[in-house]
């Protein structure tokens, strides 16, 4: 009984959690944007600038399900480069590749979400499906 209910859930429950995982990834953009409750913005043309629209525009794109596998395959790169960069910094001393010490689990959940995403596309409940390019 409940592998028939949560089958028949499946399609809402994926479209729900690439909303919510769309817009929590673009309010990081926001933040380095906006500065919405942060302290800092980074210089126009930065690199985290950089990554800041990558943020918002890539999570925008993968929350409404437009060019689905595109957006979440740039995102899902660009936490792969968080996580070399800015995380774990290639640093082997003190145990700085775990993650506990250099605090990298959004990093990494987030990046092989978006692969996951990426793969399989947008699904059902997207614009990507209305346009017939799931």
């Amino acid at each position: 009984r409940l592998s028939s209910i949560t089958a028949r859930l499946e399609g809402p429950a994926y479209a729900a959690l690439r909303v919510v995982s769309g817009l929590a990834f673009s309010f990081h953009g926001m933040q380095k944007l906006f500065g919405w409750h942060s302290q800092h913005m980074p210089p126009v043309g930065s690199q985290l600038w950089v990554g800041g629209v990558l943020e918002l525009v890539c999570g925008m794109l993968i929350a409404i399900g437009l060019f689905g596998r595109a957006a979440a395959f740039l995102a899902s790169g660009m936490m792969a480069v968080a996580y070399l960069q800015f995380h774990w910094k290639l640093a082997f001393a003190s145990g700085m590749w775990l993650p506990r010490v250099n605090k990298v689990e959004p990093a990494v959940v987030y990046c092989f979400l978006f692969l996951f995403f990426a793969m399989r596309g947008a699904g059902a409940f997207s614009l990507d499906a209305l346009r017939g390019r799931t």
